[in-house]
């Protein structure tokens, strides 16, 4: 089997959520997040894009059950050892499927967890599942349990988390040579990629983001490509990736000459960010660290030019977003601890004077301040 981890760690991840559903008193768990399913068993698809499940009992046994073009997949991929096989046909209802392997497991009648707040599970296989548990047993919605597991790392996925950092930073080494008037942004998105790919990393769960001139005040990729001009930004936003852990990385560089908004722009995601690394320590929220974001943008006088969220958790994600929970919002209550990976990322628009700017980087929590993952430095990038 293709195992990223050790025996031991799935075994642990699967002692920790049996020991989540009985706290909860949940004999079952449907589980429809690919991210879910790679966590607990290491199984490693894009097939989620069709109905498929992992079923975990109370006593932490699971079935999977998917199609048949994803059979060798879990076996080559996952600790999975009970894989159960719906066919595709004309008609096919895999959520009636599902409730007869539900059956068969003895589970008629029980407390079973619904993991819908997914990708993984769409709306319409989302009604045809209610209408076959509407009368099978007690049904709770138990979206957030994996994604809460998730949230605190491992040592060893502490050391993805970091190969993914490095990645990163080999990315943004190989873009910066390239950056520069009459830079094509087709070259520079293929060179990060590539630096990513010959690293040994993975695709990203999403695009990397890339616009220059007008587009870089865009926060998600769009198709085309321009050519950068002698005075000219260029907002990037990509990922480092290895065995699907993200380390994620934000900046606009600028060719020729930064102007005064430029810098005073810059001034403030600067301090902005640094007063984040602040609050992203143990006795604080997710909603702190937002709060801290945004006291600096108003005393800049950017309130109107920033977002309502700052960041948010990184891990191991499929398509189409490597964005994790929690995210740096106002009101958040979950508290900040150890042993995280949360992506900081300060984005100022000013679409009165097409201006942007943007720093970002990803942070290891500790028992004091957050560890930057990235080897880089913080300063304003002229090319």
């Amino acid at each position: 089997m293709a195992l990223h981890f050790e025996r031991a760690e799935y075994d642990a991840r699967r002692d920790r959520l049996v020991i989540e559903m009985a706290g909860k008193k949940l004999d079952a768990v449907l589980l429809f997040a690919q991210e879910s399913m790679y966590w607990l068993t290491g199984y490693d698809t894009f097939g989620f894009c069709f109905f498929q499940c992992l079923v975990m009992k109370a006593d932490g046994s699971m079935v999977l059950l998917t199609r048949s073009a994803d059979l060798r997949q879990a076996r080559q991929t996952s600790i999975i050892d009970n894989i159960v096989l719906w066919t595709d046909r004309e008609g096919a209802n895999p959520a009636l499927d599902l409730r007869n392997l539900l059956n068969e497991l003895d589970l008629l009648g029980a407390r079973i967890g619904i993991e819908y707040d997914t990708h993984g599970l769409t709306a319409f296989n989302g009604r045809r599942l209610d209408e076959q548990m509407q009368t099978f047993g007690q049904i709770a919605d138990a979206s957030g349990i994996v994604s809460r597991l998730r949230l605190f790392k491992s040592p060893a996925e502490i050391k993805k988390a970091e190969r993914a950092a490095a990645l990163a930073d080999d990315a943004l080494d190989a873009a910066l040579p390239l950056i520069k008037q009459g830079a094509d942004e087709g070259a520079i998105l293929a060179a990060m990629q590539g630096a990513v790919f010959a690293g040994g990393g993975d695709y990203p769960a999403n695009e990397f983001v890339i616009g220059s001139g007008p587009d870089a005040l865009l926060c998600r990729y769009k198709a085309g490509r321009r050519k950068l001009n002698k005075n000219d930004q260029l907002t990037l936003e990509w990922a480092g990736v290895f065995h699907h852990y993200h380390a994620g990385m934000m900046r606009t560089v600028l060719t020729g000459r930064a102007s005064k908004r430029h810098q005073e722009l810059f001034e403030a995601a600067r301090d902005a960010l640094t007063a984040v690394e602040k609050a992203m320590s143990p006795g604080s929220t997710f909603g702190d660290v937002f709060d801290a974001h945004a006291r600096v943008m108003e005393a800049h006088g950017l309130t109107k030019h920033r977002l309502n969220s700052c960041g948010y958790s990184l891990g191991a994600r499929f398509t189409p977003t490597w964005m994790d929970v929690p995210m740096f919002y106002q009101g958040n209550p979950e508290p900040i601890a150890p042993d995280m990976t949360l992506f900081a990322h300060m984005i100022i628009m000013d679409s009165e004077t097409e201006t942007a700017m943007t720093l970002g980087r990803t942070y290891l929590t500790t028992e004091t301040q957050p560890k930057p993952l990235s080897r880089h430095d913080l300063d304003l990038i002229v090319k």
